[in-house]
């Protein structure tokens, strides 16, 4: 593994999102002395917090898998998750409800979702859920050490026995088709498919080995945090202060400072408010095209990056709620794969689309004010690369879009949704552009065979002897586990090793 060569005793890293935060512990844990720069007043990123009248909202993920990668950062400065953080096990970890009436609730726990399917497709798909289980499994232990938690210099370290192993469990077949070996039922082929998306890619297209992320979610199993999703990046900033980290709130990074004696190092960083912070090393976090900006320069690829669908979030204080909703509640639409198509290729917003409702005062009813609730509809929408631009979104289609996602959701039987919001946040692909992130999306790069693994933008870039990148549009690729990983990364190109490598990011895994 290459590594940055030179002094590294002081680390600046840009950015207080969770890769920044996770890259500052194990650097700590490492013996590196670590400032952090974060131009919000909070720590978070996109795992950030805003309060509406007494309603928290998370304004960023709100699905936690993979607790164990948590642990991990905070054990690199001898902390553990029960000192700051206090984390619930969804059961279910969703609830699926379907156009045709139907629904199930989606456990983790094996003999429960078993029985589960039983009732709800007969004994032959239960059967075949037992045999996706185990291939799920087998597919996540194949990928996680070789091809997951690891850092490419080459595509030559893609020869390995572990990619025989990943071959030989159908991994470079295509996602959808493969779970049809082991479920017919379309309606369940679903909850263990459309995980894909979260990667940038429809499940017919996307490489089966993907299914690695319907691992985390139906067998590693969801947790909540009490205090909400942003209370993960408080606790791994607290921990970090803790270790001695020193952080700079409010202070936007705008220039880095070349050595004169050496224009390949980064010698400084700038702040828009006037701080210089001299470094040995520096780690940027933020989307590529702002990490590039501030580099100066942008890696040669024979084709563009492509990037994933993006998002349109309502985040919605109710004085009441609805019982048939879970923690999480996936609603889907009839349609399905044109679902895809719309957003993927055709650039347009879902005409039946398919939502992730959250309601995270189903476990802390603190996030809202006394006997109300605090609901969150996700509805994917096309990048601005490919469907409405910003400016149009700001010029009447989001409120538009918005009205029209209450709608389909009382059709669905949330009567009275519209009637029943107090206070809201929307936030579009304008809101994601606003933010410096490329083609109006928070999930970078998709993850198409061209775009993963040693074909993703790296984390060392060319030019810079001394930056290392992280977040989610470098390796090892979207979501919290894999941001939370290109932290631990970073920091290993860094200090020459990975810490305590795997040796907690199994916890909670499959039983």
């Amino acid at each position: 593994m290459r590594r940055i060569g030179g002094r590294t005793d002081h680390v600046v890293v840009v950015g207080a999102g969770l890769a920044g935060l996770a890259a500052a512990l194990h650097l700590l844990g490492a013996g590196r002395r670590v400032t952090v720069v974060e131009r919000a007043a909070v720590p978070g990123g996109r795992a950030g917090l805003l309060d509406r009248g007494g309603y928290r909202m998370d304004t960023g993920p709100t699905v936690l898998t993979m607790p164990g990668l948590i642990e991990e950062a905070l054990a690199a400065v001898g902390a553990t998750t029960a000192d700051h953080l206090a984390l619930v096990p969804l059961h279910p970890a969703y609830r699926a409800r379907f156009a045709d009436g139907s629904g199930l609730d989606v456990h983790t726990d094996a003999e429960a979702m078993e029985e589960e399917v039983r009732r709800f497709a007969g004994p032959r798909e239960a059967a075949g859920y037992r045999r996706l289980r185990q291939w799920l499994t087998d597919v996540y232990r194949a990928q996680l050490a070789r091809f997951i938690d690891a850092n490419f210099d080459s595509p030559l370290q893609l020869l390995h026995p572990d990619l025989a192993r990943l071959a030989a469990l159908g991994g470079f077949g295509r996602l959808d088709a493969r779970i049809g070996r082991f479920l017919s039922d379309e309606r369940l082929r679903r909850v263990f498919s459309f995980q894909s998306l979260y990667a940038g890619v429809p499940p017919a297209r996307a490489l089966a080995a993907y299914a690695v992320i319907a691992y985390m979610d139906t067998v590693a199993g969801v947790w909540f945090p009490r205090g909400g999703m942003h209370a993960v990046p408080r606790a791994l900033a607290g921990a970090a202060a803790g270790a001695g980290a020193a952080f700079h709130f409010g202070h936007e990074v705008t220039r880095l400072e070349r050595s004169p004696g050496d224009a390949s190092r980064v010698a400084a960083v700038h702040t828009a408010q006037g701080l210089r912070l001299p470094c040995d090393t520096v780690v940027l976090t933020p989307d590529l095209p702002v990490a590039y900006r501030l580099l100066g320069r942008r890696p040669r690829r024979p084709v563009a990056l492509r990037h994933a669908p993006s998002a349109v979030v309502l985040h919605a204080g109710t004085d009441r709620t609805w019982p048939e909703l879970g923690h999480h509640t996936l609603s889907f639409g009839g349609a399905w794969h044109g679902t895809f198509e719309e957003l993927t290729r055709a650039g347009r917003l879902m005409s039946d689309p398919s939502l992730l409702v959250t309601r995270p005062t189903t476990h802390d009813p603190s996030l809202a004010p006394p006997g109300r609730h605090l609901h969150y509809v996700l509805a994917p929408c096309p990048n601005t690369a490919i469907g409405p631009d910003a400016r149009a979104w700001r010029n009447g289609l989001g409120a538009r879009y918005r009205d029209s996602l209450v709608a389909e959701l009382e059709r669905r039987g949330l009567a009275g949704l519209g009637a029943a919001v107090e206070a809201e946040c929307l936030i579009t692909p304008a809101d994601w552009a606003d933010a410096g992130h490329a083609a109006g999306t928070p999930f970078s790069a998709a993850h198409t065979f061209a775009q993963t693994g040693p074909f993703r933008p790296r984390n060392l870039v060319r030019g810079t002897a001394n930056a290392v990148l992280a977040g989610c549009g470098t390796t090892p690729g979207v979501g919290v586990p894999t941001v939370l990983l290109s932290g631990k990364l970073a920091a290993a190109r860094i200090t020459g090793t990975a810490g305590a490598r795997r040796r907690t990011v199994l916890v909670g895994a499959a039983r």
